[in-house]
């Protein structure tokens, strides 16, 4: 047994020699008590200089490889790398962990840093996405996360200056960021023509947004805001690779080796170069700097850390030092003094003083050094080389003595005699030579057994004999000096060896883990003195086991520290310490050993040190000496609680059987029972597998909990009440200290906790998210605020949560054993206690884990014989329960026992609710209070011990087995159970609740059923036997045994019950005639097991059902099988029906019919409702017969897991439902129809939604199957083909002319209005008007603000405010893609705050992720903003009440909901909302917790708990005929009413979650607006509806929804059709689908269009008015419309009736010309707008229609791939007068010549003609077009605009440009929804990277299809105005587009001078 258990001495960290200098930066600091922290390998060390002291962090598990200092500079965390990486933050004074961060980043932490007050903490991750994340490191909780680049990131820092602003930089970029809500967002830096776009390494933030950073080249870049401002060149010769910012100014430090030091303006104060410094070297690089006050602190590449006294900085003093680059292999320490001796790949060998700690030699080789061994009187010192050679140093000068070259290959291992005369040098050639040290080294041996390479020698005591390990594993013997191999063991047996480095060998047999890959131990070392052995190995492990080690698998202590391979490791000359070098991590780790005679002594060392031993999982108590494990708890140990079906599976189940499912359902199905059933009575408590789940309650109820109930039993009045809110096994309980409220944990794949109110049994929260499998224990803090939970997963994961707010505290891995019990300590609130198999754990909480130390065991007190189940703590004392049912009373400190009680049968008192089984049961629950004891056993019993003594039974069900077997009584309520407990059990059901009788039976039973008269009573038992009973007494009347399989059915024939039918699973059924007891008969046929039997009503017939799923029919009493057709058997009458086979009831099947069976059924005597159990724990109610698959039913939850039996009593006024697992007997009441509290019905409508069509309409199917495009992915929205412009060759133009031409200068390119004044160019664009409302598919998103005086709205991807008064408007444009919907705050904290949804790509969290704005509609400013993962988009958002909740919901296909605080930008719960759309959610107005969603053909009341979303559908079955329609809006009243608007027109009145009236036809068609108003309650709805006399669209309503007043919408429109409604003072504002925003007044009914916009289509065409403000936009919604800018409103419509695309005006503007979709063009007289003509040539579209500058030609372009010529001169009758041949695609745009005799035409492939006018002659000659002016620029293609197309333009188009009339701007839209401004000509590529003034805006309108300039030439100022495409936005037309033709071009036109 010694060698199985660890050793008991261990060792301690004393110095770690390195520092990480390769691969990092920046990290190394002072902190504040002026020590030095850094890390090496997996260490943190905080060093003292003044002490030469060093502490250690150990709290990671892999290299650390970044740090950050917390700005008060005693905090410092660390980031390491691995495949689970996390941050540790830790307290650099006591080296203890604050917090640990984890589960966000992969790969590794590159970079870390704190905010300025320390509050939040940034890191970078190394996975591939870089991904940034920001963490309140004191929650443990994530803040917020982003994608950070696509390569490396170097370096980030927050913005000391600016909240809320961080920079990060890496390979070529630098990053701004800025953290709001949840969502971080980056904008690139501009390095612009300031510098060179390279890599940075580091950064520092100044004041003034200015940043610095220093880059790879040597130079520093300086930012403003996000534009590189200047460089400062040169400012080191290479990469800087650290820039620290201190109150003095800036260091910086790089790969020249060179420290400079700038002031806080970044001007040089001076340069240190280390390289010349005495301790400089050449190569020498700067990896980390640190300046504070006069002294600067330097980490180099190659592990040696500087610190420079600035007065002296000549002098650096060289602090610490390491190896460097390759690996450490050589280790080797003298004889007989305190050193170390070590060897690198870095070539150098190096001495180390153990006792000073510090480096006192360093000699550098010429190849790397593999190995190293001192000889016996310490002189002489052998180095093996890499390249096979070896070498001899003299240790006194590091001079040589030999160096030899025998092998090619490296030298691994060599060690000299112990007597000093040889040196064995082992090679990777898998030799060993033999040298003689006295003759000069002459080789004398060689071993040559070995196979493979050699990595351990040791010498025998005597020289004489050598032992070798290779890498095969094997284990060789040599005799010295010869090397000829020894092969018999007797030889070898007495050997005694001077040394033991071996790893194979019988001594070291224990070393290796049971199953382990034979090269993962890389070293030993044995200490013969102190009997142990220390090890090291692959997973940068030290263990300690006891030497000699030799049995497998033996127990050690683990030491951590190192994070990779370990490679060597060896005792010092006198034991006093163990020296481990790191392979990859370079450093050398000096342990101390401490032996265990001082292990007494070291109780009292400082805490940091007590740390030291990291626990080894296997620690010494895991295989004590304790007696075996009790049988019980044996038993228990081996429960796994592991389901093939969880119910969180069912929804993915059904969705799968879906089609199945739509196929079947074509038959109208039956609908559900009018009857329902409410749980009454549950017999049955959990004690076999549970313990301590039994207390009282504030007012003496008594709680606990079976199957999936939890139960609130009332002792006085015996009554129950209870909690369903679990569905499947409750496994643990406890109650609140407050005794009110109880926690409960249950079985699950996600499992969940809930606590629960024992008055109300409403659930408070809800926790889950944490564990796996099922939760065993729960407790509460003393102060009733924290939770702790234990699951049973594999690690027995312990988790602490803040329940109220449902938020995980900690998390931690409990141990691989099962965890029983988890207390938390009253007195110490941050402590908890785990108990379980062979271990105890004492945790406290820090930060986001627990730490637990191993507290020694006091004492042990005998106190039962076997187990103690269960303990309480009194006052004063201890109360405790065992196995040997006695409870015992102790005093304080468990020394005496005060008195006891057994708990046997005479003692039970009078008023006992039943019998008790056994005495002295085993006790699993002990409780005290009100005076007495209470107790619950593993027999499912509870008592309650009076303090005196007598004992009362109160509960009991059956125990531990299966309970299958149930009868009820022909005329009593009573029933009858048998179980494999081996008892059968007489249950009274009438209001006394209690077991009446109990029989022990010789094997446990399945079935059973009392004779027709109630006097006998049949059961069949396991074996195959059965017997008959007196009901009465339960004595044996008498019994049979003639199978060998169980019993599984047993019937009397009814009427005098004559025969007795006994099925069995050897798939027979015997028949027998009960008065002769003789077998008269038996039923063969069957195939497989019989489950079900029933007689006739006859008793001639017996239907039965088999586990093959046969239905099967014999008469009796012979037993002869018959065929019954199945449409005969529904007339036949039966007796009973308890089949679940056949036509009657094949409904009862569910959809998942695959994965669960249905168990039992049982008809009601009137033959209406058949009840059934299921494997999934659901009692289901069906109307009977259920025909046609898949029936309606209501469905009950309260069993956990298969529902065994279920019986209607005699009089059906009850049903008796068994559970299989859960022993639970549990009593429904049958609620007839008509029968009716009002009461919450707590069953569940059907699975499937009803068949019944919801109904339809148009608009909201429209709706419903959009799908929304988001401009991060846009394609093109023409269908263009070809080479983009900026990829085409340019082809030389043969009359290049020379640089200084003499001929004429060139032409104007474009004819402009220059009046005598100086050019200006324009600046920048401010949007300052939009037209146009999203209608179309949003709804209520139009609002009051200020009283009425403005409202909200939003369109494409902006919010609009727009005051009613003068009609300006002001603009939110921080979205980036399509809002689809609005709502405001109400509370009045939170005036004019407004949320806004929008489109987006899929959850990956970055800026085009799906996002909610949340804004100050009056100043614009975000508020926060919040990433979501509602993937494609957020269609509904809600606050609550106190306005300090966001409820939103998600286009994705589980249409998610999610509530947020979205002050912080905390996610509080989510969960999927509804398989089909949602179109509203919204909280009730008075509640931050109830909500209400409504979608296609359902309503849903949800509930907030604690971090859970609680779901109820709403229930139609109150009302006659209610069928669930698509539910469209939502209004609440007074006293929980809630409104639904529906597809029908009809609205729906809810109370609570139960439909109680139906107000029809509020709306003859859907209702798609509702809302409430807060101050009177008046409701207001909006609907789809012709306009008549009597009705409206909109109707205002009282607050019950009984009297309405109808208003009409004055819109001229056939049928208005409200989409959003809104009630202000007096006026009502409603939103319609036509786009218009109208205000109607209450009292007079009078309508104000507010705003108009286009409806449908994309906008295409567009046209300004040659001289006035004016300007038309056509649309495929075929209306062109005149707006007026000036005004700011539409002064007129015409409708085309076909689609428009393209308009544009005459010269003089008294003419307006119109393309069609269709090929069709019109021409209109401005004045009267009449057609003056109209003609169609063309089939397509017309893509651009222009008139010529003298008004005489017109030219129309068309997708036809063709231009035609029309002579206006002509007249009305519009004959085509020539055309333009061989254009290669359709039209784009087109531009004439200001002299009318040219036409340039751009076309789809990016091509750009010029053609003659009229003729239509393509014009060829470069030099001739170069000369031509135009009087219009629209074109997007050509030479001078090439610059237009940017380098991302592969994906989307440039689509319309324009250029003003000054000619020197331009500005185009492309298919981004960008509109920028260029300077014109810009001809060079890519312009917009130099000087364009970019003006992002409308990310989209699908298209910015057209632009626009409009001039005010009275001031002879160009006022430049923009109007973006009237924003209505485009969504479901872009597919029309792609399919039809190609869409059309754009107008601008060139404006006649005006007089003054």
């Amino acid at each position: 047994m010694a060698a199985r258990s660890a050793p008991s001495c261990h060792l301690r960290l004393e110095w770690v020699y390195g520092y990480r200098g390769h691969q990092c930066r920046n990290n190394l600091y002072y902190t504040a008590a002026k020590e030095i922290v850094y890390f090496v390998a997996g260490v943190g060390v905080v060093y003292s200089p003044r002490e030469h002291r060093q502490k250690f962090y150990r709290g990671h598990s892999d290299d650390i490889i970044s740090l950050a200092l917390h700005p008060e500079r005693v905090l410092v965390a660390t980031g390491q790398v691995g495949k689970e990486p996390y941050i540790c933050i830790w307290d650099s004074y006591t080296v203890q962990t604050i917090s640990v961060l984890k589960d966000v980043h992969t790969h590794g932490i590159a970079c870390l840093a704190f905010d300025l007050d320390g509050q939040r903490l940034v890191s970078v991750g190394l996975d591939s996405k870089n991904a940034v994340c920001v963490w309140d490191w004191k929650r443990g909780k994530m803040l917020s996360m982003a994608p950070g680049h696509t390569d490396r990131i170097f370096d980030i820092s927050w913005d000391l200056y600016q909240p809320n602003k961080l920079v990060s930089c890496g390979v070529k970029h630098i990053k701004f960021w800025s953290l709001c809500g949840n969502a971080l967002t980056p904008k690139r830096g501009v390095f612009g023509k300031t510098g060179d776009l390279q890599t940075i390494l580091c950064l520092a933030c100044a004041r003034d947004e200015l940043t610095y950073s220093g880059a790879l080249n040597g130079d520093i870049y300086v930012w403003k805001g996000i534009n590189l401002i200047r460089t400062i060149q040169g400012a080191h010769a290479a990469g800087i690779f650290s820039m620290n910012a201190c109150e003095e100014g800036f260091a910086t430090g790089g790969r020249d080796g060179c420290i400079r030091l700038w002031d806080l303006t970044f001007k040089p104060i001076t340069v240190i170069d280390l390289r010349e410094t005495d301790q400089g070297y050449k190569g020498l690089s700067v990896r980390s700097v640190c300046w504070r006050g006069d002294h600067i602190l330097v980490g180099t590449q190659d592990s040696e850390i500087f610190e420079i006294v600035v007065q002296e900085r000549n002098k650096p003093f060289l602090i610490m030092q390491g190896h460097c680059e390759g690996e450490l292999w050589a280790l080797a320490v003298h004889p007989t003094k305190p050193l170390a001796v070590t060897g690198s790949d870095d070539r150098s060998v190096r001495i180390w003083s153990l006792v000073d700690h510090a480096l006192i030699a360093r000699c550098n080789m010429e190849e790397p050094i593999r190995c190293a061994a001192v000889n016996a009187d310490g002189i002489h010192l052998a180095l093996g080389m890499k390249d096979g050679s070896f070498t001899v140093l003299r240790v006194r000068d590091m001079t040589e003595v030999v160096h030899i070259k025998d092998r090619k290959e490296a030298i691994h291992e060599l060690k000299y005699s112990p007597d000093g005369t040889y040196l064995a040098v082992g090679c990777n050639d898998s030799s060993v030579d033999i040298y003689g040290v006295a003759q000069r080294y002459k080789k004398v041996g060689e071993c040559l057994g070995s196979l493979s390479f050699i990595t351990h020698l040791d010498w025998s005591s005597d020289s004489r004999y050598l032992q070798t390990n290779d890498g095969n594993g094997k284990r060789l013997f040599y005799r010295m000096p010869g090397g000829k191999e020894v092969t018999s063991t007797e030889e070898i047996k007495g050997v005694h060896w001077a040394s033991w480095t071996c790893v194979s060998g019988l001594e070291v047999n224990g070393i290796w883990p049971k199953y382990s890959d034979i090269n993962d131990i890389n070293s030993v070392d044995g200490n013969y003195i102190g009997q142990v052995l220390v090890t090291a190995d692959d997973y940068g492990i030290i263990k300690l086991f006891r030497y000699p080690c030799l049995r497998k698998g033996a127990k050690f202590r683990k030491y951590i520290g190192h994070s990779a391979h370990v490679t060597n490791v060896r005792w010092s000359h006198d034991y006093q310490w163990v020296i481990s070098i790191g392979g990859a991590d370079h450093s050398v780790f000096q342990w101390k050993f401490i032996p265990e005679r001082k292990l007494k002594d070291a109780l009292h060392i400082a805490p940091q040190e007590s740390l030291a031993d990291s626990h080894s999982d296997e620690s010494d108590s895991d295989l004590s000496d304790v007696p075996e494990l009790d049988s019980e708890i044996e038993q228990e140990t081996q429960l796994t609680y592991r389901r093939q079906v969880y119910k969180e599976d069912l929804p993915q189940l059904k969705e799968q059987c879906k089609e199945k499912q739509k196929s079947a359902t074509s038959k109208r199905r039956e609908r559900a029972p009018g009857n329902s059933i409410r749980l009454h009575f549950v017999h049955g408590y959990r004690g076999y597998d549970c313990r301590s789940n039994l207390f009282y309650t504030q007012i003496g109820e008594i709680v606990y909990h079976v199957a999936a109930v939890g139960v609130i039993y009332n002792r006085q009045q015996n009554t129950q009440r209870f909690y369903l809110g679990h569905d499947d096994d409750i496994l643990c309980l406890t109650i609140h200290p407050l005794k009110d409220y109880v926690a409960t944990g249950q079985v699950g794949r996600d499992p969940s906790i809930h606590i629960w109110d024992t008055e109300t049994i409403k659930p408070l929260s809800i926790l889950k998210g944490h564990h796996q499998c099922g939760i065993s224990a729960v407790d509460f803090s003393a102060d009733g605020k924290r939770l702790a939970s234990v699951g049973i997963d594999d690690s027995h994961t312990i988790v602490l949560w803040d329940w109220k707010k449902g938020e995980k505290l900690s998390i931690a891995r409990g141990s691989k054993d099962k965890i029983f019990v988890v207390k938390m300590n009253p007195y110490v609130p941050d402590k908890l206690i785990t108990a379980g198999i062979k271990h105890m754990k004492f945790w406290r909480k820090a930060g986001d884990v627990c730490i637990w130390r191993d507290i020694f065991l006091v004492k042990t007190v005998k106190a039962h014989d076997g187990p103690v189940f269960s303990m309480h703590a009194l006052e004063k004392g201890f109360v405790t329960g065992g196995k040997d049912g006695i409870i015992a009373l102790w005093d304080d400190s468990f020394e005496r026992c005060l008195k006891t009680y057994a708990i046997k049968r005479a003692a039970l008192a009078p008023g006992s609710k039943g019998l008790l089984l056994e005495d002295n049961p085993s006790i699993r629950a002990i409780s005290l209070g009100h005076g007495h004891i209470l107790v619950g056993t593993k027999n499912g019993e509870i008592l309650e011990v009076d303090k005196s003594g007598p004992i009362t039974l109160l509960v009991q069900g059956h125990m531990e087995g299966e309970v299958w077997g149930l009868a009820t009584h022909p005329y009593l309520p009573i029933c009858a159970t048998v179980s494999d407990d081996k008892t059968l059990r007489i249950w009274d059901l009438s209001p006394s609740h209690c077991m009446l009788a109990v029989r022990k039976l010789k094997k446990g039973g399945r079935c059973c059923c009392f004779s027709p008269d109630g006097k006998a009573l049949a059961v069949g038992l396991n074996d195959g036997s059965f017997l008959m009973a007196n009901a009465d007494t339960l004595e044996d009347l008498v019994s049979f045994h003639h199978r060998k399989d169980m019993i599984s059915d047993i019937r009397f024939s009814p009427g005098s019950g004559k025969y007795l039918a006994v099925a069995s699973h050897d798939s027979f059924i015997d028949i027998y005639n009960v008065m002769s007891s003789k077998r008269v008969g038996i039923c063969k046929g069957a195939t497989s097991y019989i489950t079900h039997i029933d007689w006739d009503i006859r008793g001639k017939l017996l239907q039965v059902n088999t586990g093959a799923k046969e239905q099967l029919f014999f008469e009796a009493p012979r037993g002869k099988k018959q065929t019954i057709p199945s449409v005969e058997v529904e007339k036949i009458a039966w007796a009973s029906w308890t089949s679940v086979l056949g036509l009657c009831c094949e409904g009862i099947w569910p959809v998942i019919g695959e994965v669960t069976d249905v168990t039992a059924s049982c008809l009601t005597s009137d033959k209406m409702v058949l009840a059934t159990g299921d494997d999934l724990g659901f009692v289901k109610l069906f109307r009977y017969p259920t025909k046609g698959k898949f029936g309606k039913f209501k469905r009950y939850v309260a069993h956990s897991t298969h529902v065994t039996n279920v019986r209607w009593t005699y009089d059906d006024s009850m049903l008796v439902t068994l559970g299989g697992t859960d022993m639970s007997l549990m009593v429904w009441t049958n609620e007839m129809e008509g029968y009716r509290e009002k009461r919450p019905c707590d069953s569940e409508e059907s699975d499937i939604d009803s068949e019944e069509d919801g109904g339809y309409d148009s608009d909201v199917t429209r709706e419903n199957e959009i799908s929304y495009t988001i401009r991060a992915l846009s394609t093109n929205i023409r269908p263009m083909f070809g080479i983009k412009p900026h990829l085409q060759q340019k082809e030389p133009s043969t009359d290049e002319r020379p640089p200084v031409s003499r001929a004429p200068p060139q032409p104007e390119k474009l004819q402009t209005n220059n009046v005598g004044k100086k050019k200006r160019p324009i600046e920048d664009l401010v949007l300052e008007l939009v037209f146009g409302y999203r209608g179309r598919d949003c709804r209520n998103n139009v609002h009051y603000l200020n009283d009425g005086d403005d409202i909200i709205y939003h369109t494409a991807s902006i919010g609009i405010l727009h005051n009613v008064a003068t009609g300006s408007q002001s603009f939110y444009q921080e979205h980036n893609d399509d809002i689809l919907c609005l709502t405001v705050n109400q509370h009045p904290k939170f005036i004019n705050i407004v949320a806004t949804g929008q489109v987006g790509d899929s959850a990956d969290m970055s800026a085009a992720a799906p996002s909610i704005h949340i804004w100050d509609a009056m100043n614009k400013q975000t508020l926060s903003i919040l990433r979501c993962y509602h993937s494609k988009g957020v269609c509904s958002v809600s606050f609550s009440a106190t306005g300090k909740l966001l409820l939103s919901v998600g286009l994705d296909p589980e249409h998610t909901i999610t509530i947020w605080r979205w002050q912080e930008g905390a996610k509080i719960a989510s969960r999927a909302g509804h398989n089909q759309r949602i179109f509203v959610a919204e909280f009730r107005p008075d509640s931050d917790t109830q909500f209400v969603s409504v979608g296609v053909k359902h309503v849903k009341f949800w509930t907030l708990a604690g971090r859970a979303l609680l779901s109820k559908k709403g229930l139609l079955s109150t009302l006659e005929d209610a069928r669930m329609q698509t539910m469209l809006a939502i209004a609440f009243g007074a006293n929980n009413l809630t409104f639904t608007g529906t597809i029908s027109g009809d609205v729906c009145v809810w109370k609570d979650h139960i439909l109680c009236r139906i107000v029809a036809r509020a709306h003859n068609g859907p209702v798609f607006a509702m809302y409430t108003t807060l101050r009177d309650g008046l409701i207001v709805t909006g609907g789809k509806e012709r306009p008549s006399k009597e009705g409206g669209a909109v109707k205002l309503w009282d607050q019950e929804l009984r009297r309405c007043r109808a208003f009409r919408l004055e819109t001229g429109q056939a049928t208005d059709c409200v989409r959003s409604v809104c009630r202000g003072k007096g006026k009502i504002l409603v939103g319609t689908r036509n786009a218009e925003i109208i205000e109607v007044g209450e009292k007079n009914a009078a309508c104000n269009i507010l705003v108009n916009g286009h409806v449908d289509g994309p906008i295409w065409g567009l046209a300004t008015h040659p001289s006035r403000d004016f300007f038309l936009s056509a649309a495929e919604d075929g209306t062109v419309r005149l707006w007026d800018i000036a005004d700011k409103k539409m002064l007129n419509k015409v409708n085309l009736g076909h689609a428009a695309r393209t308009v544009c005006y005459s010269p003089e503007g008294d003419m307006v010309a119109i393309g069609m979709k269709n090929g069709e063009f019109i021409i209109l007289l401005v004045s009267s707008l009449k057609i003056w003509g109209k003609k169609r040539d063309r089939r397509c579209a017309i893509h651009d229609i222009r008139f010529s500058p003298d008004s005489r030609y017109l030219a129309v372009g068309s997708s036809e791939n063709s231009v035609d010529f029309y002579d206006l001169t002509l007249g009305p009758t519009l004959n085509r007068i020539s055309y333009c041949k061989d254009i290669p695609s359709f039209v784009i745009q087109m531009d004439f010549s200001a002299d009318s005799r040219y036409l340039q035409v751009s076309s789809g492939c990016y091509k750009r003609h010029v053609y003659e006018v009229p003729s239509g002659k393509h014009l060829m000659d470069h030099a001739a077009i170069d000369r031509i002016t135009w009087a219009t620029w629209t074109s997007i293609l050509g030479d001078e605009v090439l610059g237009i197309w940017s380098r991302h333009a592969e994906k989307a188009d440039v689509n319309c440009a324009c250029v003003s009339h000054s000619g020197i701007s331009l500005v185009t839209g492309d298919d981004f929804g960008m509109v920028k401004l260029f300077d014109f000509p810009c001809p060079e590529k890519f312009v917009s990277l130099c000087f364009v003034y970019y003006y992002q805006f409308t990310p989209n309108f699908d298209v910015v299809s057209s632009a626009l300039f409009l001039v005010y030439l009275k001031c002879f100022v160009l006022v430049s105005k923009f109007f973006p495409k009237l924003s209505k936005s485009v969504y479901s037309e872009i597919k029309a587009i792609r399919n039809k033709s190609s869409p059309s071009s754009n107008t601008v036109f060139g404006t006649i001078p005006q007089k003054r």
